[in-house]
């Protein structure tokens, strides 16, 4: 066995230097208090965080309220149908004879006045016609002429065989062929202005046809398609070479002070309608610029394949923002019914007296959507989200408004209520808002 000696110098080396600087042996426990402060202050946040995330997530709708104006009643959504804009007055202009288009007056957007020509068929050949009727007519005036000079002077030879014939100079035979020619001429005087009126008449057929090449506005309004151009071939049964064009039409025109919503109701929907019943119109286009309606026509027939009758409703102070053809949905309104306050045991005059001092006192209606309603032991509640928490709130309903319900108490206005509540919530529990 092989022993190893240590040699001065590694003894030497051994030796505690006290000179040197003390090690801080209460460092690395400083920084562990540190981390465990800095997590114990953090924990409360995290755990927060963690269950704000595990918290469900819902989505919010605001109480709307409708505050009737005074002597007045609050207007109350009772249907809500979708169509487009139309013009009461409107027409597809055609032409009354086929031919080529030589002229036309318009383009999209042109204002005509009723009765203005607004284009016009090649017609060289209706002027040729309307020329040789014209000539026909005076030719037919000069065979007249002639005829009536001739009858006068066969009325006359009449006149004077008869003279003769009393002073017996003259013979039976002469005065009988002095007699038929009389009635001839009178038959050619006859003839001759036939001839005249019926050359007349072709001269207004040609006249006719020649006011039938032009196509002129059945009333005041604006060109709002333009369906022809110049050269084309059109005919009352349509356009050549163009099976869109039904019925010859080359412009269509429209009224646009009168403008009104095409749309169709339900069969059970349409005893809501009453006449004249106000509505809201809102353009797909212009959300937020509603403007005043009024039902103008429930159609006499429904549709019986889809169970649908169509309504038209006037589009009240219409702007140039309206269009026809724009889709828009309509909001059929009724007038919500003044409420009258009385004390429980209040005599009948008491009530007049207080009712012609104070009027109709008009209670303001709350309206939260359909949606928000959930119900525990046949009693209705909403859910109410505030700072973060879902509340669950007891309510008293009213009538149903299309997807709303009034809420007469437990809501008010601006409270955000949760629609289609989730069945986890919980009274007091922590929730995520969609969209924050």
């Amino acid at each position: 066995m092989t022993i190893h000696s240590e040699s001065p110098a590694d003894l030497a080396r051994l030796r505690i230097d006290r000179d040197a600087a003390p090690r801080r042996r209460w460092v690395p426990w400083a920084i562990v208090a540190v981390v465990c402060a800095a997590a114990a202050a953090a924990y409360p946040r995290a755990r927060a965080y963690v269950a704000a995330r595990q918290a469900p997530e819902v989505e919010i709708a605001r109480a709307t309220q409708i505050v009737p104006t005074a002597g007045g009643a609050a207007a109350l959504p009772v249907l809500v149908a979708t169509g487009y804009v139309v013009a009461r007055h409107s027409s597809d202009v055609g032409v009354k004879i086929g031919g080529r288009l030589a002229r036309l007056r318009f383009e999209e957007g042109t204002r005509v006045r009723k009765g203005e020509v607004i284009a016009e068929i090649e017609h060289a050949d209706i002027d040729a016609q309307l020329e040789a009727a014209r000539r026909a007519v005076a030719e037919a005036d000069a065979q007249l002429a002639q005829a009536v000079a001739a009858r006068d002077e066969d009325v006359r030879n009449l006149d004077r065989q008869r003279q003769l014939m009393k002073e017996g100079i003259t013979t039976a035979a002469s005065l009988t062929g002095a007699e038929a020619a009389a009635a001839v001429s009178a038959a050619r005087v006859k003839s001759a202005e036939a001839a005249i009126a019926s050359a007349k008449a072709r001269v207004r057929v040609a006249e006719e046809a020649l006011e039938n090449a032009n196509v002129r506005a059945p009333f005041d309004g604006v060109v709002i398609k333009k369906r022809a151009e110049v050269g084309e071939t059109v005919s009352p049964f349509g356009v050549a070479g163009q099976a869109t064009r039904e019925g010859g039409a080359i412009a269509t025109i429209a009224d646009l002070s009168e403008l009104e919503v095409q749309t169709e109701v339900s069969e059970n929907s349409v005893a809501k309608l009453t006449p004249a019943m106000p509505a809201e119109v809102k353009l797909q286009a212009y959300q937020d610029r509603p403007y005043r309606g009024r039902l103008r026509q429930i159609f006499p027939s429904a549709d019986r394949a889809k169970s649908i009758v169509e309504v038209r409703v006037s589009i009240l102070g219409a702007d140039p923002h309206v269009k026809p053809e724009m889709s828009a949905s309509v909001t059929f309104e009724e007038k919500a019914e003044r409420d009258r306050t009385a004390a429980g045991s209040r005599s009948g005059a008491d009530e007049m007296s207080n009712a012609s001092a104070s009027g109709a006192i008009q209670r303001p209606i709350v309206l939260v959507p359909k949606r928000a309603l959930t119900e525990t032991a046949g009693r209705p509640h909403v859910w109410i989200v505030y700072s973060g928490t879902a509340t669950r709130r007891p309510v008293t309903l009213g009538a149903e408004r299309i997807d709303q319900v009034e809420v007469r108490s437990g809501v008010v206005p601006g409270d955000a209520v949760i629609v289609n509540p989730p069945a986890t919530l919980t009274d007091r529990g922590v929730v995520r808002v969609k969209g924050t």
